[in-house]
């Protein structure tokens, strides 16, 4: 092994699952040689001890979340092992260039981002200086290897399946990566620009079984969008089926490949697919075309019928702050989710969330959008901005504090939601109205299965 010890990778949120942006440059790096480590800093202790070992401290920032906490962990670098090369590599890496380098990291990486990380590891081992120019996405294809996952905490440390009572150990995979699509409020599409890579199917396959083997039960394929290589995904999924007739998956879809590809789906739910996340984001059709989302709220009624049909749940994500939304529009979107009885469908969470337009955003470009965006916050990785009707902002912070206190309290999702309906009327100054849905009064349904972390960007 070259440079033992010396390659630390660092994860420190990929939405509570055994992070795959640790366990595939680790099998990368350990096939060409180097003895790297890695350490989840969401669920483990990063010692000081690690930290001053480390020629190279790698940093995943696949997200927003990730980001934010990715450089209070490079600020440590810096204090405890100041000669330590800092590398921040996945979306928001490249995203956030100006601001991470030189301050937080001598070196960024986006894209497909193993190739470039071990051709980082290589030219420091051959004590060679890192380029000053900030490179563009890695987006050529790569020879996929298997994860390698066996040094990483076990998967009881992470979001499990609920089913019912029950918690079953979940693993994550990738079918694909990067994106067809081209939404533009996403942080992919300024990295990939609508590209997309396959997985080969024995990669997948074997990252499953190595996680079967270390418990899972069910799995999470955590593409972008699970439909973008309908035919591939199809292929791996009929095989898992056939190897682990009992595991259970859940996968992300497009509400327009929900309609385009209606004829799968009771395929999918006899090969164990127990739920879907959409990214519904909102049910007004002016937000949604300001988004170029690509589907409208007819759509989103026409997809949840079809995925009903097969007995497939949809958890929607949702995005109900943007500058174009209106209180009408809130009411509506909860009045939508009750009057489908979808309340056990969606984490509360997702009623709070508000646009976030990083630097590098698609939103950037659009002609409009000089008419509503603020100053760039650097330090937060994102625009400010404030919504012309001053109530949705005021509205937006009470929602986000109701729904942080009931996931403190364990509350019920429909008591939660009752607590948002009160605040969205009494924000417009209408009555509130009583509970209803398409069978007339509120009743209960039961609970639909899901993680145990909630979804969001």
């Amino acid at each position: 092994m070259r440079d033992r010890g010396k390659i630390l990778l660092v994860s420190t949120y990929e939405l509570g699952h055994q992070p795959l942006a640790l366990a595939s440059p680790l099998a990368w790096l350990r096939g060409a040689g180097y003895d790297a480590v890695a350490v989840d800093a969401s669920v483990q202790p990063l010692t000081d001890a690690a930290i001053a070992r480390a020629r190279l401290v790698a940093i995943s920032v696949p997200m927003h979340t990730a980001t934010r906490l990715g450089v209070a962990i490079a600020e440590r670098v810096r204090r405890v092992n100041p000669g330590a090369q800092i590398c921040c590599y996945g979306l928001y890496a490249l995203l956030n260039a100006e601001y991470l380098r030189p301050r937080y990291a001598d070196s960024v990486i986006g894209g497909e981002f193993e190739v470039p990380l071990l051709e980082l590891v290589e030219r420091l081992a051959a004590g060679e200086a890192v380029p000053a120019a900030t490179p563009p996405p890695h987006l050529a294809r790569l020879s996929f290897v298997v994860p390698d996952r066996t040094e990483l905490p076990g998967l009881r440390e992470y979001a499990g399946l609920r089913r019912g009572d029950e918690i079953v150990p979940a693993g994550y995979v990738e079918a694909s990566r990067g994106c067809l699509h081209t939404c533009l409020h996403c942080p992919i599409p300024p990295v990939y620009g609508g590209r997309f890579f396959v997985v080969p199917q024995a990669v997948v396959l074997a990252d499953i079984r190595a996680q079967v083997a270390a418990g899972a039960r069910h799995i999470t394929f955590g593409d972008p969008d699970f439909f973008n290589g309908p035919g591939h995904v199809m292929r791996i999924v009929r095989a898992m089926h056939a190897e682990w007739p009992w595991l259970t998956f859940d996968a992300t879809i497009k509400v327009e490949h929900v309609l385009e590809r209606r004829e799968l789906f009771p395929e999918l739910a006899a090969l164990g697919c127990v739920f879907i996340v959409s990214a519904v984001e909102s049910v007004s059709d002016l937000v949604l075309e300001r988004l170029d989302k690509g589907h409208t709220r007819a759509d989103v009624i026409a997809a949840l019928d079809i995925l009903d049909d097969a007995d497939i749940p949809m958890r929607p994500s949702l995005l109900p702050f943007t500058p174009w939304t209106t209180l009408a529009d809130y009411r509506e979107l909860l009045t939508f989710f009750e009057e489908r009885d979808l309340l056990d469908h969606v984490d509360p969470v997702h009623f709070s969330i508000r646009l976030l337009v990083p630097p590098g955003s698609s939103l950037l470009a659009r002609p409009d959008t000089a008419t509503w965006l603020g100053p760039i916050d650097e330090a937060a990785f994102t625009y400010r901005w404030a919504h012309p009707d001053p109530r949705l902002d005021d509205l937006q912070r009470a929602v986000a504090a109701a729904v942080e206190q009931a996931g403190r309290d364990d509350e019920a999702p429909a008591d939660t939601f009752a607590r948002l309906k009160a605040l969205a009327w009494a924000a417009s100054g209408e009555p509130l109205p009583l509970p209803r849905t398409r069978g007339g009064l509120l009743t209960a349904r039961k609970p639909v299965p899901g993680l145990t972390e909630s979804w969001f960007c």
